[in-house]
């Protein structure tokens, strides 16, 4: 059983998914936002071909572990997903407040170029959010 991550930006959107075990995440690609329901459509035929059943998808808490405008935007897209997904699709939330940051922070420390991290760095941090949620549900 496959399990999608999903890193919502405002301009892109970073994907990741289980290996066919579910013992780890692969970042897949990085989706340049067209709009809400073109971004659902994309998103839908990448749950289609991997045959996924459970998506997570990162959300962006204010520091103070509230829900602020930037995550009410990400349930909006999240919204529009379940509405064209198979009903038997779960959907998770995972708190993301600072996958990206701290993805950031491993490619810098890797020595990885600037552009090069522009590239990797919505994927990655989707790779970050998804792990995460995995090893949560391993430990309960």
């Amino acid at each position: 059983m496959r399990v999608l991550g999903l890193d919502v930006g405002s301009k892109t959107i970073g994907v990741a998914i289980t290996d066919g075990a579910g013992i780890a995440a692969h970042a897949l690609k990085v989706h340049k936002r067209l709009g809400t329901e073109k971004d659902a459509a994309a998103i839908l035929s990448i749950i289609k071909e991997y045959e996924v059943r459970s998506v997570v998808v990162g959300l962006p808490y204010t520091l103070a572990g509230e829900v602020g405008h930037r995550a009410e935007r990400v349930r909006v897209f999240s919204d529009a997903l379940k509405n064209v997904c198979d009903p038997e699709v779960l959907f998770y939330e995972w708190d993301e407040r600072f996958s990206t940051s701290a993805v950031e922070k491993v490619l810098i420390k890797s020595n990885v170029s600037r552009a090069k991290r522009k590239k990797v760095i919505d994927a990655s941090a989707a790779v970050y959010i998804l792990q995460g949620w995995m090893e949560r549900q391993t430990s309960e």
